[in-house]
C-alpha cells in the first residue's frame, strides 16, 4: 500500500470533515435561534458510532478498498443536498445528512482500519496509525479556520460544498491505491458481537480497550470542566477555552509523530499506560491558576490521549484476524468512545456547582491509578500472535 496516498485520502477528507463538523451547530444555531437544536447536532454525528459493531461487520463483508471508495462518494453527492437548508422549516435535512455523515463515519472508520491491518506488516502499523492521527489533528488546527471564514461571508452552502469536494478526493485517492485483497469469505449468518468476542478473547486488546475507554471516561469529564477551568481557575473570557484547545491538538500532532517508534520498541500497553499517566498529569495541572501551567497542561493531555487510542487501534490491527478487523474495529470504536459521550452529558452537573480546582487533582489521581494497572498489567504476554476469525 503506497502510504502517501493513503494518507492524502485521510488528509483531504478529514480537513472537510472537520470543516462541517465546526460550523454545523453554527448553522443551526443562526437559523432558529434555539441552542437545543444548535446542540443536537453533535448527537446527529455521534450517535450512529452506538452502531459500531453492526457497521463494523459491513467492512469484513466487503473489499475494503471499493468500500472506502463507494463511501467517500456517496458522501459527495449528498452534502450538495444542503444548499437547500435555507430556514428553519429545512434544519431537519440538515439533521438528517448529519445522521448519514455519522454513519459513513463509522464505516470508514472501520474499513480504513481493516485496509491498513490487512496491507502493512505489523511492524509499521504503529507508524502509520501515528501519522494518521498527525494529518488528522493538524486539520483541526486548519480547518476551523477556513470553515469560520467561508460561514461568516457565504453562510453554510460553500462549507459543505468544500466538504463534498474533499470527500471526492478522497475517493480518487483510494481508487489510485494498489492494494491485494482477496474476496471476502462468505458468511453464513450475521454474527454481530463477534467484534466484542474477538477483543475480549485477546488479553492485549481486552487491557488496552478497557484502558482506552477508561481514559475517555476521564477525558470526557476533564472536556465538561474546560470552561469552569477558564472561568474560575484562570479567570478568562470563554474565547479563551479556543486557546486551550489549539495547544492540545499541537499536542496531538507531537504524539502522532512520535507514536509509531514507540510502538516499534515497545509492547502496545508501554505507550498506552504512558499516555494514561500524560493524561492524568495535565488534568491535575489545570487546576492551578496559572495560564502557563494550563497551557502546558493541555500540550500534555494532547499527547497522552492519541497514545491510549493509538495503541489499542494498533493491538485491535495485530491481534484480530485480518478478514474480521472490520467488526473488531467497529466494536473497539463504539466502546472507546461511548465512555466519552456519557462522561461530557454527565460532567455538566459538577462543572455547573462543584470546586475544579478539587475535582481536577481527583481526576488526575484516578488516572495515574489507571497508568499504573495498566504498565503492570500483560506482563509477558505475547502480542504478535493472531486469535482465529472463529471461536
Amino acid at each position: 500500500m503506497r502510504v502517501p496516498l493513503y494518507l492524502s485520502a485521510v488528509l483531504v477528507s478529514g480537513f472537510g470533515t472537520t470543516a462541517l463538523w465546526l460550523i454545523a451547530g453554527v448553522w443551526v444555531k443562526s437559523l432558529t435561534g434555539s441552542d437545543g437544536l444548535a446542540a443536537l447536532t453533535a448527537f446527529a454525528l455521534w450517535a450512529p458510532t452506538l452502531l459500531g459493531p453492526l457497521l463494523g461487520s459491513l467492512a469484513d463483508r466487503v473489499r475494503r478498498r471499493p468500500l472506502l471508495i463507494t463511501a467517500n462518494l456517496a458522501m459527495a453527492a449528498l452534502l450538495p443536498l444542503l444548499l437547500m437548508v435555507d430556514g428553519p422549516g429545512r434544519v431537519w435535512l440538515l439533521f438528517a445528512v448529519l445522521l448519514a455523515y455519522g454513519t459513513q463515519g463509522a464505516v470508514h472508520e472501520a474499513a480504513e482500519t481493516a485496509l491498513a491491518a490487512g496491507a502493512l506488516d505489523q511492524a509499521r502499523l504503529g507508524d502509520l496509525n501515528g501519522l494518521r492521527t498527525t494529518v488528522t489533528e493538524a486539520m483541526k488546527l486548519l480547518a476551523p479556520l477556513v470553515a469560520a471564514g467561508l460561514f461568516a461571508r457565504y453562510g453554510g452552502g460553500p462549507v459543505a460544498l468544500l466538504d463534498a469536494a474533499t470527500f471526492a478526493l478522497a475517493a480518487g485517492a483510494f481508487a489510485l491505491l494498489r492494494v491485494r485483497e482477496e474476496r471476502p469469505a462468505p458468511h453464513r449468518r450475521p454474527r454481530l458481537f463477534d467484534g466484542a468476542r474477538l477483543l475480549w478473547e485477546s488479553p492485549v486488546t481486552r487491557r488496552l480497550i478497557l484502558a482506552g475507554g477508561f481514559t475517555m471516561l476521564l477525558a470526557g469529564l476533564n472536556g465538561a470542566l474546560i470552561h469552569a477551568v477558564v472561568d474560575r481557575v484562570l479567570g478568562r473570557s470563554p474565547a479563551y477555552a479556543g486557546v486551550l484547545y489549539a495547544f492540545q491538538g499541537a499536542g496531538s500532532v507531537l504524539a502522532g509523530l512520535t507514536a509509531g517508534p514507540l510502538l516499534r520498541r515497545l509492547p502496545e500497553r508501554a505507550p498506552a499506560a504512558l499516555g494514561l499517566a500524560l493524561f492524568a498529569v495535565g488534568a491535575a495541572g489545570r487546576a492551578l491558576p496559572y495560564e502557563p501551567g494550563a497551557l502546558a497542561a493541555s500540550v500534555l493531555i494532547g499527547v497522552g490521549l492519541p497514545w491510549v487510542l493509538i495503541a489499542a487501534t494498533t493491538a485491535v490491527q495485530r491481534q484480530v484476524p485480518a478478514e474480521a478487523v472490520g467488526r473488531a474495529a467497529g466494536t473497539a470504536h463504539t466502546l472507546l468512545f461511548a465512555p466519552n459521550a456519557v462522561a461530557l452529558a454527565l460532567g455538566a452537573g459538577p462543572a455547573a456547582v462543584a470546586d475544579v480546582r478539587v475535582v481536577l487533582p481527583l481526576l488526575g489521581a484516578a488516572g495515574l491509578a489507571g497508568a499504573v494497572l495498566v504498565a503492570r498489567a500483560g506482563r509477558g504476554v505475547r502480542t504478535g500472535a493472531r486469535l482465529p476469525a472463529d471461536g
